[in-house]
């Protein structure tokens, strides 16, 4: 067994969920014990003219824990406007313009709700939908990928 396969058995063992894992070859042993952090090689014998091996141990990766359902509002009814490019996301033309849209107004279809820098350009996004805004749901200059939420619009 080189070292290769033993390292490939202790991540299989890592990701299994198996307690314990013995193997034993003519002249070698090899016995892997896992707790909820890390497995640990407990016992390996290897013969004398064989070099020792040396294993660091195989990270774990935590199990992701999923978040509790918030208790607010019911956001189902409300349409989101999305972001149409990666870039970073303005709501207003320059910081002394007034913002494009707040929380509370009234917009139309090809009202100008906010504005995306792409490479040094800056495109004007426009609302396809008609509402009232509800929720902003990005930071003023924050990085923006494509699709990702914007807005939150009642439809009137």
């Amino acid at each position: 067994m080189d070292i290769k396969q033993i390292q490939d058995l202790i991540r299989f063992v890592s990701k299994s969920g198996v307690n314990e894992v013995s193997i034993e070859q003519k002249d070698f042993k090899i016995t892997i014990k896992t707790n909820e952090t890390q497995p640990q090689v407990i016992h390996a014998s290897i013969p004398a003219q064989t070099a020792p091996v040396v294993l660091p141990p195989a990270p774990v990766a935590a199990e992701p824990v999923a978040p509790a359902a918030p208790a607010g509002p019911d956001t189902s009814k409300y349409l989101t406007i999305k972001s149409p490019m990666i870039g970073t996301f303005y709501r207003s033309a320059s910081p002394d313009k007034p913002l494009f849209v707040n929380i509370g107004d009234e917009i139309k279809t090809g009202s100008v709700v906010c504005i995306i820098e792409a490479m040094k350009l800056f495109n004007e996004i426009e609302s396809e939908i008609s509402g009232r805004i509800v929720k902003v749901l990005v930071d003023n200059a924050s990085p923006v990928e494509y699709d990702q939420p914007l807005f939150l619009v009642e439809p009137v």
